[in-house]
């Protein structure tokens, strides 16, 4: 079940006897890192999580930040990590379910949906087996709701072959007044079971993600939820009719832990208790045991609690979008968790022991030696590269560079018709009804980063989310955040854990983005082999005015190409040094978080007062890729740059706090102007033009390639590998 001897003991003190087997269950997945945060959550402490905007932060369903005029926007990411393993297409599916539930659960209709993924290299059959249908089964799920898959990212790397990151983004707008949080108040207030029947799928999701995968993984496909969304999608409908209604009280997803989550949390936070009658949920499976029913993770179904008296008005709603309504229980003033099945106590606890008390551990951390003897490792390439051309043709052509038109060809960003900036760009934009504003929003790690210097990378991971938005004419306004390592019992990756924490925090405050919430995913190893530490970022920006909304494509010939920021010889963890090693080394590219907060209040003034024709953030393959990513069919690229660096390390570095602008040539003064400041670099090195590219470096012409050939190696590669 998952619970250590210790912990099994400290139970038997808690209840003054031993627990029979249905409360065994409860505290199991309960007590499990899935639920509990029992190793991350002294570290989790240290996030930054208030702010003016903050109107939700950590602890409920989903965040949810202020953007004015009463309204506001909410937003979680989540992992289904272990699920995707060994069942990709329902892993992913339900894990788009269950983000999508965390939203509306606050009372917010979705709007959006990203997602960030890792699979190992697509050089074998297995690879090409998961990706294939983790990326189907976020189509299918998404698609039938009718929320638009708008953005995310796909990295490939060889530390993901066992275990593949599946983490799923859903942003939805709400009114103020229309805020819903899941507690049980109202002593005598009636519980409602809403949506699908329960069954026997899922059972403890929760302790088989707080475990390594191994060879017996394969035999828990059982713990895999199975996803309905067209269910999904009247559960939607007929939650947010009800929230309508002024009948509800509280009102919570049975995600991880099913019905004991959703009761037990839902009680403690109001300092109450809740009796439920097992015999009145709706069951599609014969037979089922109390431990059955209170650990299933069957998706769609929440739990609500309503004004007593109003039951009938939610049973005519749910019955009217054809789902199950049922008072199953009471809220209680005793604490306690009290489960009825068959006429006799099936178990009774105190709900604080189950959603307050789980153990809390102060793991050991250790600077691992992999850290210290890449402090002394030689980034610097000895070679030059005979053929630039093919040097930057091989870049593109990486997966994890790559275009991912493959991936978002198959996701509907298009419904609802408010999709502003489609997928492609550094940011989706997603512009709001009625009014002249939009959010933007990204998600982003670089997990080579972070394994080189954790502190560095999760500074970093924060930093380049917030660029991405500004580069689409947003205000970073929060985050949230998928924190992906191995396992925490090990001192290294505990260390990985504290220091990717610390330079997330350190990130946040600077720039003013609070952590409104997220999730912690522990254990993503295969036989003992831990993932590069993913500490995923979601954030979200206000375009202010939506003629402020910025793309990366260039715009016009004759328009000037300008790179904001300082080039430096930094290849350690780069794609560049990947592609020419095989491997990464050394450490990855600095970062001065004040210089940082200045670039992108230069790139956002400057897009705001309209100066901005183009704008992208320089990230993997440096200036090289960023320069085809921007150009266009006779929008190529004429390159003429002076700098004390080499031609590789100048075209391939991945120096941070840069961003690529073109303007147009009466523009640039005044963005020099900004950006002088500000205090940040801004470089003249080129113009917009033709259908090749040039580029000249210290007056040397090192590539003069047709844009259609570069483009062709970005463009297909994935597909050619599926094929």
């Amino acid at each position: 079940m998952g619970l250590t001897d210790e912990e099994f003991a400290q139970v038997v003190r808690i209840l003054g006897r031993q627990p029979n087997y249905t409360e065994t269950g409860l505290f199991s997945v309960m007590w499990s890192e899935h639920c509990s945060y029992k190793n991350s959550k002294p570290v989790l402490r240290r996030f930054p999580t208030k702010g003016p905007r903050v109107l939700q932060g950590p602890g409920e369903g989903a965040g949810i930040v202020d953007i004015g005029d009463n309204q506001a926007v909410v937003f979680k990411v989540e992992s289904h990590n272990h699920p995707s393993a060994i069942e990709p297409y329902q892993g992913a599916a339900t894990g788009v379910g269950g983000i999508i539930r965390d939203v509306f659960s606050m009372g917010a209709r979705p709007i959006a949906m990203l997602n960030s993924l890792r699979f190992g290299e697509l050089t074998t059959p297995r690879m090409k087996y998961l990706f294939e249908n983790v990326v189907a089964g976020i189509a299918g799920y998404g698609n039938c709701m009718g929320i638009p898959t708008v953005g995310g990212e796909v990295v490939f790397d060889p530390c993901y072959d066992g275990n593949p990151l599946v983490n799923a983004m859903c942003v939805g707008l709400i009114d103020h007044d229309k805020i819903q949080k899941g507690v049980a108040q109202g002593i005598g207030n009636p519980v409602m079971y809403v949506g699908a029947a329960t069954g026997r799928d899922g059972i403890h999701g929760a302790t088989f993600a707080s475990e390594e995968l191994s060879d017996a993984s394969e035999a828990k496909r059982p713990a895999v939820q199975v996803g309905d969304p067209f269910m999904e999608k009247l559960l939607l409908e007929a939650c947010l009719e009800l929230i309508n209604t002024d009948a509800v009280v509280g009102i919570q997803d049975m995600g991880a832990a099913g019905l004991t989550s959703s009761s037990a949390e839902m009680a403690s936070k109001a300092g109450n208790g809740v009796e439920l009658d097992l015999d009145l949920v709706p069951q599609r499976e014969k037979g089922m045991t109390p431990y059955e029913m209170m650990l299933s993770e069957s998706q769609e179904r929440m739990l609500v609690v309503v004004k007593k008296g109003r039951e009938p008005e939610v049973e005519a709603i749910f019955e009217k979008w054809g789902l199950h309504s049922v008072v199953i229980g009471r809220v209680t003033d005793d604490g306690k968790l009290r489960l009825l099945h068959k006429g006799k106590v099936a178990a009774e606890v105190p709900v604080d022991s189950l959603a307050e008390d789980a153990p809390v551990y102060h793991k050991p951390s250790t600077e691992p030696a992999y850290y210290r003897e890449n402090a002394s490792a030689d980034t610097v390439l000895i070679d030059e590269p005979a053929d630039y051309s093919e040097a930057l043709r091989a870049v593109l052509a990486a997966p994890t560079v790559a275009s991912k038109e493959w991936v978002y060809s198959q996701y509907d960003y298009m419904v609802r018709t408010d999709t502003a900036v489609r997928p492609g760009s550094d940011a989706a934009v997603v512009a709001i009804r009625g009014t002249r504003k939009a959010l933007a929003m990204s998600i982003d790690c670089n997990g080579r980063y972070v394994y080189l210097d954790p502190q560095a990378g999760g500074a970093i991971a924060v930093a380049e989310a917030a660029r991405n938005v500004v580069c689409s004419g947003a205000e970073p306004l929060a985050i949230t955040d998928c924190l992906n390592f191995g396992s925490p019992e090990k001192p290294e990756i505990f260390w990985q854990f504290e220091k990717a924490v610390d330079g997330m925090s350190e990130a946040c405050r600077v720039l003013d983005t609070p952590v409104i919430g997220g999730n912690v995913s522990l254990y993503n190893e295969t036989l003992g082999e831990a993932i590069y530490p993913t500490p995923v970022v979601g954030m979200v920006g206000l375009v202010h005015d939506t003629d402020h909304i910025t793309t990366q494509s260039f715009k016009s010939e004759g328009d000037v190409i300008l790179l904001l920021g300082e080039t430096k010889d930094e290849l350690g963890g780069s794609e560049y040094q990947k592609m020419v090693n095989g491997s990464i080394a050394g450490r990855p590219p600095a970062i001065d978080l004040e210089v940082e907060k200045r670039l992108q209040q230069t790139v956002l003034t400057s897009i705001q007062k309209g100066l901005v024709a183009s704008a992208h953030d320089l990230a993997e393959g440096g200036l090289a890729v960023a320069l085809v990513e921007s150009a266009e069919p006779g929008l190529g690229v004429r390159v003429e740059w002076n700098i004390d660096l080499r031609p590789d390390a100048a075209l391939f570095s991945e120096s941070q706090s840069r961003i690529l602008l073109s303007v147009k040539p009466d523009h640039e003064a005044e963005v020099r102007k900004i950006a002088e400041k500000n205090g940040i670099v801004c470089t003249r090195i080129g113009t917009v033009g033709g259908n090749d590219v040039r580029i000249t470096i210290n007056r040397r012409e090192i590539m003069n390639t047709p844009l259609s050939d570069l483009k062709a190696a970005w463009k297909d590669a994935i597909a050619c590998l599926m094929a």
